[in-house]
């Protein structure tokens, strides 16, 4: 009576560690490119930073005046009549030709009435006008504030008759990026500053942050939450 052997069937253990390696240099892939695109994001952001700053010098350079602080007369002689606008009422925000760039680094486009109130956000217009950078010169367009990688806006502002952003920060003027992710936060103030992100040229604040707050330890930053980053010049 012949008797039917049974076959057992299974992964040897050398195909289990081919199987292995395989994953494993799978996920090395994976987390290699994560972090080239973390890198990359970071690069960018700090090219946004040194490219804002450097408007404000070339701005200067060429018109003996900052950008967005200009009256109107000062434009139509710069630009041409009425390519580029001065703000308007004056005001806190609004102060032409006072050798500096006055309103806030968040400030939006324009207000209720199509009129524009702060000479940071005309800054923009006159910037891209005098073909310093490239980008949208109608206030109106959605695409008229500038992003960084992440989505977050950029600004630029001066402390003037206001307290800085951030409390205590010193400097000429500041350059502010949002939706920073805590983890891009550490490297940008390593590269650009002391990696103190509670003091220095560089320092963040939590999103949302009202004007005023003090900044955030390097310890204190948490790797998914979103920060306000500010650079002094």
């Amino acid at each position: 009576m012949n008797q039917m052997k049974q076959q057992q069937s299974g992964f040897t253990l050398v195909e289990i560690a081919i199987v292995l390696v395989i994953i494993g240099l799978l996920l090395g892939g994976v987390l290699k490119g994560q972090e080239m695109i973390n890198s990359a994001k970071v690069k960018n952001m700090i090219g946004d930073f040194r490219s804002v700053s450097s408007l404000v010098y070339a701005y200067q350079d060429r018109f003996k005046a900052f950008p967005g602080d200009q009256n109107q007369n000062q434009l139509n002689d710069a630009f041409g009549a009425a390519v580029a606008a001065a703000c308007a009422p004056a005001g806190a925000d609004c102060a032409q030709n006072n050798g500096r760039i006055d309103g806030t680094w968040q400030a939006g486009n324009a207000n209720g009435t199509g009129v524009l109130t702060d000479e940071t956000s005309l800054f923009w217009q006159h910037v891209r006008q005098a073909n310093l950078t490239t980008g949208p010169t109608v206030l109106a367009d959605t695409a008229y504030r500038p992003r960084n990688a992440d989505g977050g806006l950029i600004g630029v502002e001066m402390t003037g008759g206001q307290l800085p952003f951030i409390l205590n920060m010193r400097g000429s003027f500041f350059v502010c990026s949002d939706g920073i992710l805590g983890r891009y936060v550490r490297q940008i103030d390593t590269t650009m500053d002391d990696g103190n992100t509670a003091g220095g040229s560089v320092q963040a604040v939590p999103t949302g942050s009202a004007r005023g707050a003090a900044a955030t330890a390097t310890n204190a930053i948490v790797d998914g939450n979103q920060y306000i980053v500010c650079a002094a010049y």
